[in-house]
């Protein structure tokens, strides 16, 4: 759905930001007799942004309802099944929900002036060395920032680019003409898959499980760890994450741990997005890691100086 005039015209000096109060809800009038939004067990999700709306939810009676009376109170224009939202291109069937983003791609690609150019095997070199140089520093760094930023949003429905997005994201303050030749090989990867998509998939178990891993000292000049996890409800990934940690490990084992707490934390979070839709997941969710050091702690907790820090944190 579309809202006519959500943005009204007019001159700001500063500005402004709005969100709901904590604790708000949306109450639904009675309308011709009607006794609104009470069917045991539905539940109606509303996804704002600015002035589209998406609606979606498990009773279609709730839906035409709230999309009643949300006519009644704003000059609204319906839009019908969700097909393209902010980039997004959605497509059903019996199966699933298909979700990828090629039209954006392509026009990142004709922007770039890469439409025509090589497909590349890979996002980012293995074993690559980049870091903050000294020389070649692009004279306009805005082109090469808004093509990272560009990048960024493309990561919604292409978790194969994030690792390499969130390296050249690190050069934005003063980037260099080997960072956006690096820059310049993720749409190359891309051109080589421009209609691949996430598929949510409607025969999966409703059921967490995630996998975790880490990359001890990463990077070369502070030294500090990355964290890398994805999260599958069933066969469907639903979330996934490639970043820096925020401290200094002194050993793998530590950074696995690390990387463990965050997938952990992430977990919880989708576990309570799945109670607020009434979603039931009774059985518990399923963390994987591949750190032998990691596995061996976990099943006998010896103490020694390579897992002193460890052994502190859990007391």
């Amino acid at each position: 759905m579309d809202v006519h005039n959500a943005i009204l015209p007019g001159n700001f000096d500063e500005e402004i930001y709005m969100d709901l109060p904590l604790g708000y809800h949306i109450h639904i009038e009675q309308h011709e007799g009607e006794k609104l939004g009470n069917q045991k067990g539905a539940f109606t999700t509303i996804l704002v942004y600015v002035n589209d709306i998406i609606i979606g939810g498990n009773s279609q009676r709730e839906i035409d309802l709230l999309k009643a009376h949300l006519h009644r109170k704003f000059k609204i224009k319906e839009l019908g099944p969700l097909k393209y939202f902010l980039g997004l291109e959605v497509a059903r069937s019996s199966t699933g929900i298909n979700v990828c983003q090629r039209k954006y791609t392509l026009e990142i690609l004709r922007d770039s002036g890469l439409l025509g150019t090589k497909p590349a095997s890979i996002p980012i070199e293995l074993n690559h060395k980049l870091s903050h140089t000294t020389n070649e520093f692009l004279q306009d760094p805005t082109t090469y920032s808004r093509l990272i930023g560009r990048l960024i949003y493309l990561t919604i429905t292409r978790p194969g680019i994030t690792y390499a997005v969130n390296v050249l994201s690190q050069f934005m303050d003063r980037p260099s003409q080997a960072h956006l030749h690096s820059a310049y090989r993720i749409l190359r990867y891309l051109k080589g898959s421009i209609g691949q998509a996430i598929f949510f998939s409607s025969k999966s178990s409703l059921h967490l499980k995630a996998y975790s891993d880490s990359n001890w000292a990463a990077c070369p000049k502070t030294r500090r760890s990355v964290t890398s996890f994805c999260i599958f409800i069933g066969d469907s990934l639903v979330s996934w994450k490639s970043k820096k940690q925020v401290t200094i490990s002194r050993c793998s084992a530590e950074v696995e741990y690390g990387a463990l707490a965050s997938t952990s934390c992430e977990i919880v979070l989708l576990l309570g997005l799945l109670k607020e839709l009434s979603i039931d997941h009774a059985q518990p969710a399923i963390l994987l890691c591949d750190n032998q050091a990691v596995i061996h702690i976990t099943k006998n907790p010896i103490f020694h100086e390579r897992t002193k820090v460890l052994s502190r944190s859990r007391i």
